[in-house]
């Protein structure tokens, strides 16, 4: 049975859950600055940059946005499973 997709916008849970499994805020380089995405230190991605807490929660909030994400996987394993949402 698959897990349940977890909704929050509390900003100390999304940094907890992102900082616990190795990631920092980041946005896509170039023109695409406006995605928010994690990146991930043990899988870095060239494509992004990273940003500070302040900046990654203030676009957050312009945005209206909420995080969907998993605890835990199919296999019980902790996931990185998470897309942000419109509120």
């Amino acid at each position: 049975m698959p897990k349940k997709a977890l909704k929050t916008a509390e900003h100390e849970k999304i940094r907890e859950w992102a900082e616990e499994r190795g990631g920092r805020p980041a946005v896509f380089k170039g023109v695409a600055r406006t995605v928010l995405h994690f990146d991930f230190e043990d899988d870095p991605d060239e494509d992004l940059e990273r940003i500070s807490w302040s900046e990654f929660f203030e676009r957050f909030e312009e945005r209206g946005l909420a995080m969907r994400y998993q605890e835990k996987n199919d296999a019980g394993e902790t996931s990185r499973f998470y897309r942000f949402v419109d509120r």
